[in-house]
């Protein structure tokens, strides 16, 4: 016989009034997504039938940061509780089903810590995640007689001695479908809020002689709720230091890894070494024995094998091939691809641009809309005008070029294979293969001239 089929509830219905932000609560940015999505990727991780989302403040924009990922949107009008909450969900989901219960804010939950919730729901128990806590003020605190779960008091409502009890409720559960409905709708609101408390329902269940079974998840940062900034920040931290210690697992050299942000997926392969305080973004894919200098940002990037990124250079959606040198303080901007062996210096920023094999564009240059070919030479202060205040033009530098200092390419213009531009030269036609190019007014030497004085 196969098991009853799984059905989640995550409740995203509050206004996160302590956040003291007009963006909805479950919509703030963890590691670079919203809240709701590590808690959809959870939720899905147990490969539920069916995920259940009940919105409430803000409804719409709760709605739309999920559209496409399949769940289904329950609205809490108006907000009484999350019994109420998981009420209005169970209108959807079969009696025979286990029904879990997640928090929009609670989003480094793991599925191998809820795995032992599904199975005694399936059961037919009651399962809770609860934890013990050295202050455990402001949660609600596990009831227990002879060591069986009796109840959950809210801490508004517990007395003196409840408040002394350190396991507390995290808020998870999992029950029968059929189960949950039936303690449901004897829920009453008599508590200081008003409200249906779904926490009330283990005392249902205890006078029903259900078994309530308490589990404890893998580590207690797992449960923590995001109610305030400085939450959402310990948060931050705490899913940063799991993510390091993926990759140092998996073989990376993290310079400190209490230093490192990952606000996205990083796929990377053998020898790679990441210094301190590099954030990236998007999705990221660093070859092997790439070397990350310090503070560098990579957003949806692609960097080949044996690359060094040196400190504080931004590849912002750009791919950079293998043995090349970006930086220090390079920018790389969307649509940019840097060929092998290729060098791109200091204070150096490139746009879509196609850069060749071998070039160099070491010092203080502006290369935007171009093609580059390989083994081009690019002095310092070079720009390719490539606006014109309405029109964005295309430069095409052929291979073997050579462009002095202090050039200004004025598109749409192509500089022929193996030309030499000397430095100071502004370029506003074509320039044929070969050869020398310059531009440069005659220089004038007047004997005996004197600067201006200040009148005294």
């Amino acid at each position: 016989m196969s098991p009853p089929p799984l059905e989640i509830v995550i409740l995203a219905a509050g206004k996160g009034t302590r956040m003291r932000s007009a963006r909805p609560k479950v919509l703030h940015m963890l590691a670079g997504r919203p809240l709701i999505h590590h808690v959809l990727d959870t939720a899905r991780a147990l490969a539920p039938h069916a995920v259940h989302l009940v919105v409430g403040h803000d409804a719409q924009a709760v709605a739309e940061a999920v559209t496409g990922s399949g769940v289904t949107i329950v609205l809490q009008d108006p907000p009484r509780g999350t019994g109420h909450a998981v009420g209005a969900a169970l209108a959807n989901i079969s009696p025979e089903a286990a029904v879990l219960v997640l928090y929009g804010d609670v989003p480094l939950v793991t599925p191998e810590s809820l795995a032992p919730l599904v199975a005694d729901a399936r059961a037919g128990a009651l399962a809770l995640l609860t934890v013990t806590q050295d202050t455990p003020d402001g949660y609600g605190r596990i009831l227990r007689s002879g060591g069986a779960i009796i109840g959950i008091v809210e801490d508004r409502d517990a007395s003196p001695e409840q408040r002394a009890i350190s396991e507390i409720n995290t808020g998870l559960l999992a029950a029968r479908a059929e189960r949950l409905r039936a303690w449901i709708s004897r829920l009453r609101a008599t508590n200081s809020q008003g409200e249906y408390y779904l926490t009330d329902v283990v005392a249902e269940a205890c006078a029903d002689h259900v078994a309530i079974l308490g589990h404890t998840p893998r580590t207690p940062e797992e449960t923590l709720g995001i109610n305030t900034q400085a939450e959402l920040a310990q948060a931050e931290r705490a899913l940063q230091r799991r993510q390091a210690a993926r990759l140092l697992a998996d073989g990376v050299q993290l310079m400190d890894p209490a230093r490192f942000d990952l606000r996205g997926s990083l796929v990377v392969g053998r020898d790679v070494v990441i210094d301190i305080g590099v954030v990236f973004e998007g999705e990221v894919v660093l070859e092997d024995e790439v070397r990350v200098g310090a503070y560098s940002i990579l957003r949806n990037a692609y960097v080949g094998r044996a690359t060094r990124i040196e400190p504080h250079s931004l590849i912002d959606e750009a791919r950079v091939g293998a043995n090349a040198v970006i930086g220090p303080f390079a920018r790389l901007r969307p649509g940019t691809n840097v060929g092998e062996g290729s060098h791109i210096g200091n204070f150096v920023e490139i746009k879509q641009s196609e850069i060749g094999a071998g070039s160099k564009i070491n010092h203080l240059s502006y290369v935007g809309d171009s093609t580059v070919g390989a083994r081009v030479n690019i002095g310092a202060g070079v720009i390719t005008c490539n606006y014109d205040g309405a029109n964005k033009y295309r430069t095409a530098i052929g291979d073997d070029v050579f462009v002095g200092s202090d050039c200004q390419l004025v598109a749409p213009v192509t500089i022929g294979a193996g030309s030499t531009i000397g430095a100071g030269s502004t370029i506003t036609d074509d320039v044929p293969p070969g050869g020398l190019t310059l531009s440069r007014v005659p220089q004038k030497h007047v004997p005996g001239w004197r600067r201006p004085a200040k009148k005294v």
